[in-house]
């Protein structure tokens, strides 16, 4: 086993206004989330706070208490594996939670099975995006998915994914086929949400142009729109009915974000209005100068 994270806690971020602040608002929506929304129709999101929800269903104790105590070996696991400031951001988050769904009266919003499953999603989604916003979570699972990504490889969605199937098939055999299934829109609805609030304008995107008038373009976005570019050598042309015609061309790559792609697209159409473009989803980024923050 490696040895602990040598981090030092930083009190002046996990206490700052901004962060308790993040936190506070998402455990208002998640709490919004599952009292309001999922406990009164029986329906279950993935993660611990599905299981939580799931011990409540069987044995009726207060989901407090299971969500508290299922997370705390996985914040055990946050301190050791990640960093002391994620640890103590996802404690205090969790006890905050813990404490809300325990004393905060939210009334039963919709019996529909159709509305809770999406606005449930959306409020839980909101809850998971603020607290990572703020430098903790709320689900433990997300500490092993993290630290499962960078030892295996798998995207943290596809470990997530992995193991909240086990849990929905439990669902299935227990509470339904149908609870099955809205469990399930709940779930994607909450991940799509979160994936939102945490990555909102700022997600990358992989902008890839290929053109013949390659310096006005690479000047355009390096010197316009101060940013980096990729540039591969390649070969353009070979096209059906000219196939062998062929030039040698300059395949830039540019890494933008969801706000800047449309403006600097539009600026290399009027530059070069032949420019062949595509766009490409980035799940993650690591070194260079771009600059983004740790995803959960």
């Amino acid at each position: 086993m490696s040895h602990v994270n040598s981090e030092e806690l930083n009190f002046k971020t996990v206490f700052s206004i901004k962060s308790l602040s993040l936190t506070i608002i998402g455990v208002c929506f998640a709490v919004i989330a599952i009292k309001g929304f999922m406990i009164p129709n029986h329906f279950l999101d993935g993660g611990l706070l599905g299981i939580s929800i799931l011990i409540h269903e069987f044995y009726h104790i207060s989901v407090s208490i299971p969500l508290v105590i299922l997370n705390l070996p996985f914040i055990y696991i946050g301190y050791l594996k990640i960093s002391r400031n994620f640890a103590a951001s996802s404690l205090i988050a969790v006890i905050l939670l813990g404490a809300m769904m325990h004393f905060l009266p939210v009334p039963e919003v919709t019996n529909d099975h159709f509305l809770t499953a999406i606005f449930g999603g959306v409020f839980v989604g909101l809850g998971i995006g603020f607290v990572i916003r703020s430098g903790g979570v709320i689900d433990g699972l997300e500490v092993i998915a993290a630290y499962t990504n960078k030892n295996i490889g798998f995207s943290t969605a596809e470990i997530i994914m992995t193991i909240n199937t086990c849990l929905f098939l439990i669902i299935a055999f227990y509470l339904g086929i149908e609870k099955a299934m809205y469990s399930i829109v709940t779930f994607y609805t909450a991940l799509k949400t979160s994936d939102y609030v945490v990555d909102g304008f700022e997600k990358l995107i992989s902008l890839t142009i290929i053109s013949p008038n390659s310096e006005m373009v690479k000047s355009l976005i390096v010197n316009d729109f101060k940013k980096a570019v990729t540039v591969y050598k390649g070969e353009r042309g070979n096209l059906p009915g000219s196939y062998g015609v062929k030039q040698d061309c300059d395949i830039i790559v540019a890494v933008v974000t969801r706000l800047e792609v449309h403006k600097i697209k539009k600026a290399i159409s009027r530059t070069d209005p032949k420019a062949f473009m595509y766009v490409q989803n980035i799940n993650e980024v690591g070194g260079g100068i771009v600059s983004k923050r740790s995803n959960h």
